[in-house]
């Protein structure tokens, strides 16, 4: 599903629009085949979306003009209030009527409607449930018992397993903790604010700590402080509250200690679009705070994606003692999608390299330990407070390999050497991303055209790709995964053998053809964008794509 939502406490015009089919689906379309509107406004806001036959579900209280609506259109007046009167139940539960009713124009079974309402409602008691089914149930009975079967869209069980329906957050919660994540800090910033939600519901079934700080400042000092420690610690925020983080994601590099960042995307500058969703921090992850340090960024792109990309957000975090940003956005974050199990062992636990601590107890030398010893690798054996022996200076400050302040320039020139490697160690270690045709296909040896992307444009490309397909424009898709370390050579080698390349991406500027460029010395022939808070839809697209293909 896709939620649309204005950014008040209460009120103004809220939107869901679900999407479902007999196959894997991977994103919203335009179209819309049933309109419920609980009031006028949102009839005449979205008449202009309905497709050919669609069916408007709307209150009878309302005045509908014939020449407001297509002809085409079926309307399915209910009179929501006397049906709410008549089966004692609160007015707000009119949604519900209107959720049966839908049920019963697509001909579905309602049981399945009686579930749902019985899980989403068992915390409220049994006549919280009782009243919601009777009013869906209502709502279902009125479109059966007044109105004909002959709806031309039809819902039918295809028989296939069940599967999860998650949102990017959801899935990076997920992942967290099953990659043993057991301190969270962030203060609620949407659309980061239900990791906050979810953490806390689980905290005491996972023996978590999470907290809710009273600033971003304080949220990533909290996190930099546990992982410290040695716990597995993670923060989220938006990018205004990411702003606050800087200064502490800088010292998580100097001071080498792993943590965790979700970097969850809204429109800016300052507060932007405070619900809507771009993808315009890009750069921004990549250069925040002062300094050169290693800043490892992974850019999720579906669900699946958000689960074990987290999980390896904190392997590299702990393996290279660093901070890691996971980089998301509205549109993956909040949205939701159904899909497979995931598989817990898919992702092994990487806790990085630890000073034995009976080496330490047996070690004769009474200096203090060496937590920053210059290494081929960059990556120095790391001791945690209680380590007998393994005390060292923990500073802000440039510092020797013990940790004590220093000014010299060798160890300047060493220590920054030494924390570059770690990157250069890394990028060796990745895997390089891979070129595909439509529906995850081998790539096309003679692909029309290739495009790159990162994030959450996967899905609307990968829907865009299967109608250019039936255009008979042959489609190659190079996803960015890992925005740093960038894989240089394998975009390079991609451009260098495409026939015309496109960047598809929610921003202003271009920023991930920036960083192409900047990266490989190559420009693309096409920068896609969209920066109205709304994600893409396929058919911009493929709009887009066939004009390139076809006109260059």
């Amino acid at each position: 599903d896709i939620s649309e939502y204005p950014s008040l406490i209460k009120g103004g015009h809220n939107n869901l629009q679900v999407r479902v089919e007999d196959r894997e689906i991977f994103s919203q379309v335009k179209g819309v085949n049933i309109l419920i509107a609980l009031n006028k406004e949102t009839i005449l806001l979205h008449k202009g979306e309905l497709v050919n036959g669609a069916g408007i579900i709307y209150d009878s209280s309302e005045v509908i003009e014939p020449k407001e609506i297509n002809d085409n259109i079926r309307l399915y007046p209910i009179p929501f209030n006397n049906i709410i009167k008549e089966i004692g139940v609160q007015g707000i539960m009119k949604n519900n009527v209107a959720l049966g009713a839908s049920i019963a124009l697509i001909d579905y079974d309602f049981g399945i409607v009686g579930e749902v309402i019985k899980d989403n409602f068992k915390r409220k008691g049994d006549k919280i449930i009782d009243e919601n089914t009777r009013a869906a149930k209502a709502g279902y009975d009125y479109i059966k018992n007044n109105f004909k079967n002959d709806f031309e869209y039809k819902l039918e069980k295809t028989g296939k397993p069940g599967r999860m329906v998650l949102t990017g957050n959801d899935a990076i919660c997920m992942g967290a903790i099953n990659a043993g994540c057991k301190f969270y800090a962030a203060y609620p910033m949407t659309p980061a604010s239900s990791i906050l939600h979810f953490m806390a519901a689980q905290e005491r079934r996972f023996n978590i700590v999470v907290k809710h700080t009273e600033d971003e400042i304080s949220a990533i000092n909290m996190a930099i402080g546990a992982g410290f420690t040695g716990v597995r610690a993670m923060t989220g925020t938006s990018g205004g509250g990411f702003c606050l983080m800087t200064e502490g994601y800088g010292l998580a590099g100097m001071l080498e200690v792993p943590v965790v960042i979700i970097l969850s995307m809204r429109p800016g500058p300052s507060t932007g679009l405070p619900t809507w969703s771009e993808q315009g921090d890009l750069k921004f992850a990549l250069n925040a705070s002062q300094g050169d340090f290693p800043r490892p960024v992974l850019v999720p792109g579906d669900i699946e994606e958000s689960f074990y990309l987290t999980q390896v957000a904190f392997n590299i975090a702990e393996k290279y003692q660093t901070p890691v940003i996971v980089l998301s956005d509205k549109n993956l974050a909040e949205n939701h999608k159904s899909t497979d199990k995931f598989d817990p062992k898919k992702v092994t636990i990487d806790r990085g390299s630890y000073a034995d601590p009976a080496d330490l107890a047996a070690s004769l030398d009474t200096t203090f330990f060496k937590r920053y010893k210059y290494t081929e690798n960059g990556i120095s054996p790391r001791t945690i407070p209680g380590m007998k022996k393994g005390i060292y200076t923990a500073s802000s400050d440039e510092h020797d390999e013990e940790g004590s302040i220093s000014e010299d320039i060798d160890v300047r020139i060493k220590m920054m050497q030494k924390r570059a490697r770690k990157m250069d160690t890394l990028a060796k270690e990745l895997k390089q991303p891979e070129l595909v045709g439509s529906q995850d296909t081998d790539a096309n040896a003679d692909a029309d055209i290739t495009i790159i992307a990162a994030g959450s444009t996967k899905g609307p490309i990968k829907e865009a790709m299967i109608l250019l397909e039936k255009e008979g424009i042959k489609v190659n898709f190079l996803q960015i995964v890992y925005l740093n370390p960038f894989p240089s050579e394998k975009v390079a080698e991609v451009l260098g053998s495409a026939k015309k390349t496109a960047v598809v991406e929610n921003n202003f500027s271009g920023q991930l053809a920036d960083i192409i460029k900047e990266k490989t010395g190559k420009d693309v022939d096409k920068r896609v964008l969209k920066y109205d808070g709304r994600p893409f839809y396929p058919e911009e697209i493929f709009t887009a794509i066939k004009e390139v293909v076809t006109h260059g």
